[in-house]
C-alpha cells in the first residue's frame, strides 16, 4: 500500500444493523454475528474519533412484514449501533441505501469522496449499495469482518453463508470496492495508507492460474 498526499473525505455507512439479524428472522451465520457486530462497533468508534461522518441506515418494512416490520423489535437498530454517535439516520425500503433516500445529496453536500460500508447483509443491501455508489462516482471500501451473510436455498440452487460472503467479497474487490478487515482500515486511518484495489482483468488472470 502507498500513502496518499491527502486522506480521502470518507463517510462510514452502517447498513441495516437491526435486531432481526441477531437471532431474529434473518440470523447472520458467517462471520458469526458476535464477531461482525463487534467489528462494526470498532469501526464506528474509530470513525467518530477520526472525525469521519457516520451514517446509519435502517430497513423499514410494513407492520405486517415477517422481517424489519415497522415498530417491531426485529426492525429496531441493534444496541451496538443505536447507542453510538451518528451524524445522520436514513430509513429505506429497498436494498440500496441510495434508492429513495437523501444519502447521495447528504454526501455531496459534505464533499465525501469515499464511502466505507459495514453492516448487513454482504450479498444484499451491502452489495446493492456498493454497486450503486460506484455508478455514482464514489470510491468504496468494504470492511470484510464487519459484514455477514446467511445460507440460501431456492429453485436456483443452494449456497452456504460462508460461500455467499466469500464470493461476494471477491467479486467486490475485483471491481467495485477495496475489501479489507476492520483493524487494517483503522490502522490506515492513522497511517494515511489506502487499501489496495484490484481489477477484473487482474483478478481473472490470477484466477486462471489457480
Amino acid at each position: 500500500m502507498t500513502a496518499p498526499n491527502a486522506a480521502p473525505r470518507r463517510a462510514l455507512i452502517v447498513v441495516d444493523v437491526q435486531n432481526d439479524y441477531d437471532g431474529g428472522g434473518l440470523p447472520i451465520v458467517h462471520p458469526p454475528f458476535a464477531e461482525s457486530i463487534a467489528a462494526i462497533g470498532r469501526a464506528m468508534d474509530a470513525a467518530t474519533a477520526a472525525g469521519i461522518p457516520v451514517v446509519v441506515i435502517r430497513q423499514n418494512a410494513p407492520e405486517t412484514a415477517p422481517i424489519f416490520a415497522r415498530g417491531s423489535h426485529g426492525g429496531t437498530l441493534h444496541p451496538v449501533v443505536a447507542n453510538r454517535p451518528r451524524d445522520h439516520l436514513i430509513d429505506k425500503a429497498l436494498p440500496s441505501a441510495f434508492t429513495g433516500t437523501d444519502l447521495e445529496s447528504w454526501l455531496r453536500a459534505r464533499a465525501i469522496e469515499t464511502i466505507t460500508v459495514v453492516g448487513y447483509m454482504t450479498h444484499n443491501c451491502d452489495l446493492s449499495t456498493v454497486i450503486h455508489a460506484l455508478h455514482m462516482g464514489f470510491a468504496v471500501e468494504v470492511l470484510s469482518d464487519a459484514t455477514g451473510s446467511l445460507a440460501y436455498a431456492n429453485r436456483a440452487g443452494r449456497a452456504t453463508a460462508e460461500e455467499i460472503h466469500r464470493v461476494c467479497l471477491v467479486v467486490m474487490q475485483a471491481r467495485f470496492a477495496a475489501v479489507l478487515p476492520t483493524d487494517e482500515w483503522i490502522a490506515g486511518l492513522a497511517s494515511g495508507e489506502l487499501p489496495p484495489r484490484d481489477t477484473i482483468f487482474g483478478s481473472a488472470r490470477a484466477g486462471a492460474a489457480l
